[in-house]
């Protein structure tokens, strides 16, 4: 069975497996496991993972949630997996889980450049803010972050 549902603690090699496959390591965007270990146990997290065919994740978003805003802190998708509309089931099911502890606002940040904006804006986020030279690159190549928010409900 193929679907969406939230990940825990036991989902952690597989999430990692597509943050891996899913990340540039040129941008030094993915995260360790230690890194997504300790943000697992914080209190406000919420994990939504793809399963696609034989129960492999192919697919998370983490949120980090505080009183009534949230911020999306990762979404990928494995490579070979991609534009089959999996983020956007991700996404969709934490949108509906952030409501119902009521959020009411999620940002996010995203490397300037990254062809995720498009994805972002599809989904109704806008642009409100600009963070020069935040991520590095190979060599001296420095991006800025281009910060995003979505208005919930």
């Amino acid at each position: 069975m193929t679907g969406v549902r939230l990940g825990s603690m036991s989902d952690l090699d597989a999430v990692m497996a597509v943050m891996e496959a899913a990340f540039d390591s040129q941008y030094g965007e993915a995260w360790t496991k230690a890194q997504l270990t300790s943000m697992m146990i914080m209190p406000g997290i919420l994990l939504i993972v793809h399963e696609g065919h034989e129960q492999m994740v192919d697919g998370f978003a983490l949120f980090s949630r505080v009183v009534d805003e949230a911020e999306l802190l990762l979404v990928a998708v494995d490579p070979v997996h991609r534009r089959q509309s999996i983020a956007d089931q991700i996404l969709g099911q934490g949108y509906v889980i952030l409501a119902e502890h009521g959020v009411k606002s999620l940002f996010l940040e995203v490397r300037d450049g990254n062809p995720a904006m498009n994805l972002y804006r599809v989904h109704g986020f806008e642009v409100i803010g600009r963070r020069p030279n935040y991520y590095h690159g190979g060599g001296s190549q420095s991006f800025d972050a281009i910060t995003l928010k979505k208005l919930m409900g």
